[in-house]
């Protein structure tokens, strides 16, 4: 275990390390500036190390792109991913006595059914997905597995369904007595076609 443990440092003080500029000042160039490339690089690395073996892998660079541009792409995903139990969760200031202010429970129970109401007005499919998902905390392949759906219906349904809500929810207050877009609506056809 030891000896395969030391080949695999060795391929990569061979075989990738020389392609870290490359790969930083791609990352420089690609990455949003929320997003910082030595995290993803250093993420790549932990990776790479990793590896059961590295036999399988023919062209060293190339696969140090795509780890790489795989990490940047979740990165990306993760941070426009807006958590549902953010916009439930409400952080409802408090007074020295510990409770909140009457204004401020009226208010969060407003915005809760607020929230409960846009996400009524999903379609069925996405609705269930994103409270697999964010409220009972499966995972993709789970809900995929409960579903018979693959995982990339599930982690499409979520980012249209929390973009919606998202965008609802830092709308005007009239946003819950609107239905969702043509987005939602197409969604919607093609869900009722899987």
């Amino acid at each position: 275990m030891e000896r395969l443990r030391q080949d695999i440092v060795g391929w990569i003080g061979r075989e990738i390390i020389p392609h870290e500029p490359a790969v930083r000042a791609w990352l420089k160039r690609n990455a949003p500036a929320s997003i910082e490339a030595e995290d993803i690089l250093q993420e790549a690395y932990c990776r790479l190390s990793d590896l059961e073996t590295v036999e399988q892998i023919s062209n060293p660079r190339a696969y140090f792109f795509s780890v790489a541009r795989n990490l940047l792409l979740n990165a990306i995903r993760h941070a426009r991913v807006i958590r549902i139990s953010s916009i439930t969760d409400l952080e409802l200031d408090t007074l020295d006595d510990g409770q909140p202010s009457p204004e401020r429970v009226v208010a969060g129970r407003r915005e809760l059914e607020r929230v409960r109401v846009l996400l009524a007005s999903l379609p069925e499919r996405c609705r269930r997905i994103i409270e697999m998902r964010k409220v009972e905390g499966l995972s993709q392949r789970e809900i995929a597995e409960r579903l018979n759906v693959t995982e990339n219906v599930v982690e499409n349904n979520v980012s249209r369904g929390l973009r919606f809500l998202s965008k609802a929810v830092s709308e005007d207050p009239l946003a819950t007595s609107r239905t969702p877009g043509k987005d939602h609506d197409r969604t919607k056809n093609r869900q009722s076609h899987p």
